[in-house]
């Protein structure tokens, strides 16, 4: 070494002396000075905008610039997109993670390549598995759709999505009218303090002991009354928001105050304090995925209110 070093901490990685085997050369050694101060790119809190009226295809929210990855990611573990198919047209496509979120902004369609056909129509949610294939078939007044799926946690080890064969979700289709419903019913019930607003938490047959929509994304449509805000909260699950209803609401993340605008995508980083806010006379609703069943799993979901009720009654 050209210089002196005597804090552990300072020295570069180091590399066997005489390796007698090509594995035995791949070896690098560290050591508990300088292992575990790995700096990372913060995960920033963003909107992004829908696509134009007339921009049809798909469009991811990527910020993997930012994250400093080899892929596209919206945080480091999910990517969200928008689709746009022109009316009469269809949008081939595949799904590259374990399964993959789907919102219905606006119009209506058929989705091919799968063994049961599903209509789809604004306001409806619906689950897909990986597969090649997928077919987006757009009504006359074409089709919008907002999707979030785990590709990113995924290409982040160079994994392969499960095949059907073994994968642990199915096709799950959840009609705007059946959502009317639900809500219908978790509205009329009374919440305690302990309660994170009134949500409508989507799950499956077979991840209902987890209560997960697939085994590492969770997904809830979060509601906000008027002159109302959700008190201030973090969590160590990163979180991507699609605004579905709401004039003159906002979010607060990490001090920082974020507008919302029809149909934006906002990016909430993990462990981020934030809060959501209304203050218009209308009801808002906007829907949240996460990475929450991966925290979950782990026991490190670390969610925690930082703001008392009294303050949160206050709009």
């Amino acid at each position: 070494m050209s210089e002196l070093i005597t804090d552990m901490a300072d020295l570069p990685a180091q590399q066997p002396a005489v390796p007698a085997t090509a594995a035995q050369a791949r070896a690098r050694y560290f050591n508990s000075g300088n292992a575990f101060n790995v700096k990372l790119p913060e995960v920033p809190a963003r909107r992004f905008a829908p696509p134009r009226a007339n921009a049809f295809g798909v469009f991811d929210c990527d910020q993997s610039d930012a994250l400093d990855c080899g892929f596209a990611a919206t945080t480091p573990l999910m990517l969200a997109r928008y689709m746009r198919v022109a009316p009469g047209e269809a949008l081939p496509f595949d799904v590259h993670a374990t399964g993959s979120v789907w919102y219905v902004i606006s119009g209506s369609g058929e989705l091919g390549g799968m063994a049961e056909g599903l209509a789809f129509g604004a306001g409806d949610v619906f689950l897909l598995p990986a597969a090649q294939g997928y077919r987006l078939s757009a009504g006359p007044a074409g089709a919008l759709l907002w999707t979030v799926g785990n590709e990113p946690q995924l290409a982040f080890d160079g994994s392969q999505p499960p095949a059907a064969s073994s994968a642990l979700i199915d096709a799950v289709h959840y009609p705007a009218d059946e959502i009317e419903r639900q809500f219908a019913l978790i509205l009329s019930m009374a919440t305690s303090d302990a309660t994170s607003g009134r949500a409508l938490i989507f799950s499956s047959d077979r991840q209902e002991p987890a209560r997960n929509l697939t085994p590492t994304l969770t997904l809830s449509f979060n509601t906000l009354e008027p002159q109302t805000h959700q008190r201030s909260h973090r969590h160590n699950s990163a979180a991507v928001t699609l605004v579905v209803q709401g004039d003159a609401c906002h979010s607060t993340v990490g001090g920082v105050h974020c507008q919302w605008e029809p149909w934006a995508t906002l990016v909430t980083p993990p462990g981020a304090p934030h809060s959501h806010h209304n203050t218009g006379m209308k009801g808002a609703r906007f829907l949240i995925v996460q990475d929450g069943g991966l925290h979950y799993h782990a026991r490190t979901m670390g969610f925690e209110f930082l703001e008392a009720v009294a303050q949160a009654s206050a709009a």
